[in-house]
Parts: C-alpha cells; structure tokens; sequence
C-alpha cells in the first residue's frame, strides 16, 4: 500500500493521517503520529487521499493520451467532453446522482423516482451511478463525474469550510440515525478509553464530539463497511447507523440493550444527516434542473412512504444488478427505518427540509471540537 502511495507521490499527505494499514485492503488502525494531529484532522487527511489519488489517476490518463500518436487530438477531446456540462446549462443533459454508498434501501426514493417515471415527467433526465472503492461520492462530484450526490449535514459543514460551497437542494432526514453499540452489554458512557469502529469514510463527527466533550478518549478504529471486527471481539464498542450496521449486528447475534446502545439523537446530538447538494458554480447555472431533479427526488421518496412493498421491490432491483450482499430482510429493515427518520420528531411530518436549529447545533458542536475554522450559516446551504 505504501510503495502505491508512494508512486503517485503523496507519501507526506498519506503520513499526515497517523493511520497504518492491515493487511487485510479494507481496515486500518490509528496509531500516534510523529506530531501529534487532532484524531478528526487525521480522519479528514484519509478521506482526502481517496480524492487526491481519484483526481491524479485522472491526470495520469490525460499524460499518458497525450504521449501516444494522436495524443493532442485525444486531449483536446478530452478537454471538450469535460467542458459539456458548463456549456450546456439549457439543453436538458442529464443530471449523474451518485449516493454515498452502495445501493442499498437509504436511497429507495431516487431508485423509486427512476423507476417510476418520475424524473422523466419532470423534465430532467437522471442517471444514477453508486461510488466505487476508487471514486467515493465527493471525489466524483469535484472532478465532474456527477452533478449531485447525497451528503450527511455534518460533511456538508466541513466541505463547505474547506472551501468547496455546495448546496442543499432537498433535505431528506430529520433525524440522526448513529448510535454506539458495546460488546459484553456495557455502558458506552463507562468505557474510557475503548477501542471504537468507525466509518473511514467519515460520518462519525459527533462521535468524536461526544468522546471529547464526556472526557472518554475514545481509541477510534477505522473500517470500511461492515462489523466484522467489533463481531470477532476485536473491538470494545463500535459506530452503526439504526437503519444498516444495527441490523447486521442483530444478524450476526449480537444482543443489544438500552444499557449498551447509545442513540446519539437522544442526548442532545440530534443533527439531520441524508440531503442532496449540488457544487453551488453547478447549481447557479442549473438552477431549473436542479429544482426540478429535487421535487421528483421528494416525489419519490413520498411513493416509498405509502407503498414501501413497491418500493422495496424496485430496491432489490438495484440491489441486485450492483451484485450487493445483502437479502431482503436487511432491505426492508432499513427501508422502514430511514422512512421512519425522515419524520420530524416535533410535527410528526415528512418536512424535506433543512432545520436551521440543527444547522446551529451541528456549528456549535464542530466549532468547540475544533473541526471547522469558520461558523457555515444556514444560508450558505441554501438557495440564494
């Protein structure tokens, strides 16, 4: 992994992580680097890679077209086919949605908007294309390879931060669905020091917050996918969404009590995840499109809600020919889940929108942990 690393020269970004990996492709463990780097800085410089080594294998590919008997013609080809999606702001080209994961229920209302026609009857052609180990979501979304993907509110914060304003164009969850779930039935709250499984992909932000702030000095571990580790006793507690990992681990026969999970969303940590963004130079110049490509989307998922048997059915389509591992007992779970967390806990209603309270929340715990520079008001989400 280090000699590949090491070809396309990004060792020292690769270092600044503080992580090694295992032998096994998809985990790897922290452990302390030469300067200490705060654990959230260190989860953010890994994510980074992914995009970094996504943008150099293209680069590579433009070089090495460009050394063969045709290259220039090929290049300027290149450049033009990567120039279409600005130039064509009025013709109706299609919209690539690219979710954060692999096909899976979470995103039954844009499987269900596709298959249904929806899209088709608002005007807005839509092709959806899952991540790969390769090209993660937000890696295809910076370099072009799609126009829209799904983003939890707390990437959305640090993104922008980071310099890449995006928008929100349809708010799906209204609730957060992490929890922390130990082995041998203890109290999360009671484990300093543990050893915990988290995403490497991101999403554990409040997680991190909560080991600071109740002094627990969490040891976080990254995974890629799935509980195999926390499953094998590698691990003391592990991090999993109430709609997938909880119900791999119940699978899997794990036993899980109010005493050994530990629902963020009801201490105080309860920030809205799922929502669609755009880059907002995409958005200005699409904005039709992309009001309409929002209300199929929102159309969608209302179909899901009144015929979740339907809807499950279209998702096992997808399921199925992007060959995920997975069974329809899994699948329906999470449907009912995700459907039940689009629904606000104050109005009872599926409100599609982005609470500026929690946009408020997810600032103030971000900034007292330190991982943003910068307050990112509920505006910059927004349509301006």
């Amino acid at each position: 992994m280090q000699r590949y690393v090491e070809s396309l020269n990004y060792t020292n970004l690769f270092n600044q992580t503080g992580l090694i990996f295992s032998q096994s492709p998809d985990l790897y463990f922290l452990k302390k680097p030469q300067k200490p780097k705060s654990l959230h800085k260190r989860l953010q410089v890994c994510q980074k890679i992914a995009i970094f080594a996504t943008i150099q294998t293209y680069k590579l590919f433009v070089v090495t077209v460009m050394n063969t008997k045709f290259g220039l013609l090929a290049a300027i080809l290149t450049l033009c086919l990567n120039m279409v999606p600005l130039s064509l702001a009025a013709q109706g080209e299609t919209i690539v949605f690219t979710p954060q994961w692999t096909a899976q229920a979470q995103f039954a209302g844009y499987y269900v908007a596709e298959a249904k026609g929806f899209y088709r009857e608002a005007g807005v052609k839509v092709r959806i294309e899952h991540p790969t180990a390769t090209q993660p979501a937000m890696a295809r979304l910076q370099t072009n390879q799609c126009q829209a993907t799904t983003l939890q509110l707390c990437q959305a914060l640090e993104i922008v931060d980071g310099g890449v304003p995006v928008v929100n164009i349809l708010q799906t969850s209204m609730n957060n669905a992490m929890v922390i779930v130990s082995a041998r039935n203890q109290d999360p709250l009671k484990q300093k020091g543990a050893r915990v499984g988290i995403w490497s992909v991101g999403f554990g932000q409040l997680a991190i917050c909560m080991s600071i702030k109740d002094h627990l000095n969490y040891e976080f571990v990254c995974f890629a996918q799935n509980v195999n580790l926390f499953v094998a006793g590698a691990l003391d507690a592990t991090l999993a969404m109430s709609y997938n990992e909880y119900y791999q681990l119940a699978q899997a026969g794990i036993t899980m009590t109010d005493k050994n999970v530990y629902r963020f969303c009801d201490h105080g940590y309860n920030v809205q995840e799922d929502g669609v963004y755009m880059t907002r130079s995409y958005y200005e110049q699409h904005r039709d499109q992309a009001r309409r490509f929002a209300q199929a989307s929102r159309k969608g998922w209302e179909y899901a809600a009144q015929h979740p048997d339907e809807a499950l059915d279209i998702v096992m389509k997808y399921v199925n020919k992007e060959k995920i591992g997975t069974n329809r007992v899994m699948q329906q779970l999470m449907l009912k889940e995700v459907l039940r967390l689009q629904v606000d806990r104050e109005s009872k209603k599926r409100e599609f929108r982005l609470r500026p309270d929690m946009v408020k929340l997810a600032n103030q715990l971000m900034l007292q942990n330190r991982m943003l520079d910068r307050e990112v008001t509920y505006n910059e989400l927004l349509d301006k």
